[in-house]
């Protein structure tokens, strides 16, 4: 009898975004993904024509915090298609979250491109009611007017 080495693969998956900052939105996409892979990194894009509200670090940290006793998530930065750091890393999936139908239209684009040029599948997680309407986009209004953001993001950026 032929003896087999049966080597499970890791499930590794990149979960893409500026996170700037880290909403309530972000963490609960995160949190129902854990369970379904074996790994996750957050991977911050930065893009030098971008224009953030917080520094990368401020950004690495605020994710680091939050995710202290997790250890299957880690946060990585990186620059260039997000497939091409798939492949640097190991991932077979990107992780995303969809809020409404917009969000759907546009990522469903973007992973169909992705899946056409290399193996790697996008793996949709919808948000929970409760955090759908939170964006980086209006927690960023809120804080660029001194209001308060207690309630859509992680402790990690209230403390800032």
């Amino acid at each position: 009898m032929k003896q087999t080495n049966l080597v499970k693969k890791m499930k590794k998956a990149v979960f893409p975004g500026s996170f700037d900052p880290l909403t309530l939105g972000h963490t609960d996409i995160i949190d129902r993904a854990i369970p379904l892979f074996d790994e996750i990194i957050i991977a911050i894009g930065t893009n030098s024509s971008k224009k953030y509200m917080f520094s990368l670090k401020e950004r690495t940290d605020f994710i680091k915090k939050t995710y202290a006793n997790e250890p299957r998530v880690k946060v990585d930065t990186y620059q260039g298609l997000t497939i091409d750091y798939c492949n640097k890393v190991g991932s077979d999936f990107i992780l995303r979250g969809l809020r409404n139908p917009a969000d759907f239209e546009f990522e469903k684009a973007i992973a169909q491109t992705n899946r056409k040029m290399s193996r790697i599948e996008t793996v949709f997680l919808l948000t929970s009611a409760d955090t759908s309407y939170i964006s980086s986009s209006i927690v960023r209004d809120i804080l660029g007017n001194k209001g308060d953001v207690s309630l859509l993001v992680p402790k990690a950026v209230v403390e800032r």
